[in-house]
């Protein structure tokens, strides 16, 4: 298959939207009579959210550090990147990159890779940041994870001083203590975290909040909640005496091994849990040369897991058993035997996935000599006061983070809210939001639809830093607004991949991208909702009335001879051009 014909639309004639109806005039002088007053639909120019930055939970602006990727403006692209997120190496590889199942070129080839370009640029670009002002104002976070940090790092952009309250004497929660370093290695998190402390953040190791301390923390203005969700689950089931150290807690496996501690696993190991700490937890037993076997109750589409790494571990030869319960554990000849049952689905819970319902009758036994269980995580909120509202084991908040207690505010792992990094990043952000509204004595009227991108939540701290009014329409383009007509196919490129893992072979799985393979991946971005000047509009109106505008950010129309005929509309190829109604 030749690139030339590579896409799902071979042989396939593209349809023009059908255009609304509008005058025409034969023969008539355009200086003399004006007909746009005939028009009963008129052209409307504006950039428009493209579905990537919509679908980004850290809200990071996809469109314009790509499109300034492809012109080789790496730093800048950068400098772009870190106004709203300051983890480009984190996210660009463990990112679960919403962005590109939401990229319109998925209907047309492939989608963009935009999480190898966000790598790319974390690993190619100097990234010189501005120091931080000061201000009066100081803020006490604790946690140091995703959501802690990304809040530390915007305040003290926003001047604050904030001190960063860490329980471990490792700084980076979750990112640095709990993923594999085949997936994130530590010098990564490290230099990002450097780049935050060179800001003026403040951090404390080795200091674990307690209700017998919680009463120093009013020496600060304001305080966050960031400290996630580590406290260990119980079986899911009754049991009797099990050997000590045969059941083992996924997260405390995963920071045995970056902290190259000796982990006592047994030859066969069975993770019970379908989440990211399960899968790797289940890729590190392999790579401590164990035969693994994970125990999942719903099907392989309901896996909370990100589709990619379910992929890789079962090509590494990870074997999962799904739409199965483990019921009851004992021990057997010095081996423990799990006992489980087959499932049906049932109707669906409150995320809209289905209910595992047991099947009677259904019983089967698997062997191990280690159980990890990685059936989810709960945040440890017993010190705090007793005014902090909780809801199912979680802190509620307020839109942008606001707890029920004046000055105190949460994100992460403690709202209700997906767990993931990007997750974590985007309501850290809010967070920051919300804490300088707090100290300046700003109102939050109307800011949340001032700073949202889109639809889906995600808000833009670079809009809020500056005070600018929101440029784009938060009309999101989709793939039928496009005309692709104008666009070649063409592959996406593949960061190289290393192959399977061996014995204690924690290295990096995924390599980066060339340079010239970057600007190849960057130049596949469509630009969608954004006027990129390719003039087709100014070329192709039958009234000349469109006006290119040099130097410009798109062209205008004279509306006294558009006659509405939407030619322009539906030959931009970025879906820019809106035809409404005339009043």
């Amino acid at each position: 298959m030749t690139e030339e014909s590579f896409g799902p639309h071979i042989g396939k004639a593209y349809t023009y939207r059908e255009l609304p109806i509008g005058a025409s005039s034969i023969g008539v002088h355009e200086d003399v009579i004006k007909t746009g007053s005939w028009r009963t639909f008129k052209p409307a120019f504006r950039s428009k959210t493209p579905p990537c930055s919509e679908a980004c939970p850290a809200g990071v602006d996809v469109r314009g550090f790509v499109s300034l990727m492809k012109s080789g403006l790496f730093e800048e692209a950068y400098q772009l990147y870190v106004e709203e997120n300051p983890f480009p190496g984190v996210c660009g590889r463990v990112c679960f990159h919403p962005c590109e199942g939401s990229c319109n070129r998925k209907d047309f080839d492939e989608p963009v890779g935009i999480n190898s370009l966000e790598r790319f640029l974390a690993d190619f670009a100097a990234g010189t940041r501005e120091n931080g002002t000061k201000s009066g104002s100081k803020v006490a976070v604790i946690g140091s994870g995703p959501g802690g940090l990304t809040c530390s790092y915007h305040l003290r952009r926003l001047g604050h001083h904030v001190t960063v309250f860490e329980a471990s004497d490792l700084i980076g929660g979750l990112l640095r203590t709990g993923i594999p370093s085949y997936r994130l290695p530590p010098d990564i998190v490290e230099t990002e975290v450097r780049r935050i402390r060179e800001l003026g953040v403040e951090f404390v190791t080795n200091h674990r909040v307690t209700k017998e301390n919680w009463s120093t923390l009013k020496a600060f203005d304001a305080i966050l909640l960031a400290h996630g969700a580590w406290d260990r689950p119980s079986l899911p089931f009754a049991s009797g005496a099990i050997s000590e150290g045969s059941v083992i807690n996924g997260l405390d496996l995963l920071r045995a091994v970056k902290r190259g501690e000796p982990i006592p696993l047994g030859p066969r190991v069975v993770v019970m849990g379908g989440g990211n700490t399960a899968v790797d937890a289940a890729r590190a037993s392999l790579r401590l040369g164990a035969s693994v076997t994970m125990v999942y109750r719903r099907s392989r589409e309901e896996m909370p897991a990100f589709r990619g790494e379910v992929e890789d571990a079962m090509d590494e030869g990870v074997s999962i058993t799904f739409m199965t319960s483990p019921v009851g554990l004992e021990n057997r000849e010095s081996a423990l035997r799990i006992r489980c049952l087959k499932n049906r689905l049932g109707s669906a819970d409150k995320s809209g996935r289905p209910i595992p319902v047991p099947v009677e009758g259904s019983d089967f036994y698997v062997d191990a000599d280690t159980v990890v269980l990685a059936i989810g995580e709960i945040p440890d909120l017993s010190f705090l006061p007793q005014e902090v509202s909780v809801s199912q084991q979680l802190v509620r908040v307020g839109e942008l983070g606001s707890t029920s207690v004046q000055g105190v505010f949460a994100c992460g792992d403690l709202i209700d809210q997906p767990r993931s990094v990007a997750h974590a990043i985007g309501s850290g952000k809010k967070a920051a939001v919300a804490i300088d509204c707090y100290l300046r004595g700003k109102s939050r009227e109307g800011l949340l639809e001032r700073l949202e991108i889109g639809e889906k939540g995600s808000v833009s701290f670079k809009r809020y830093a500056s005070s600018l009014p929101m440029s784009d329409s938060r009309k999101v383009v989709h793939f039928e607004d496009l005309n692709p007509s104008y666009f070649p196919y063409k592959r996406r490129f593949l960061r190289p991949k290393r192959p399977g893992p061996g014995q204690n072979d924690f290295a990096e799985i995924y390599g980066n991208l060339p340079r010239e393979a970057a600007l190849g991946e960057a130049h596949r971005c469509f630009s969608c909702g954004f006027c990129y000047q390719c003039d087709n509009c100014y070329l192709l109106c039958p009234d000349g009335s469109v006006l290119a505008e040099e130097g410009g950010s798109m062209n205008t129309v004279n509306y006294d001879y558009c006659k509405g005929c939407g030619i322009c509309a539906n030959e931009c190829p970025v879906g820019i051009i809106s035809m409404e109604k005339e009043e």
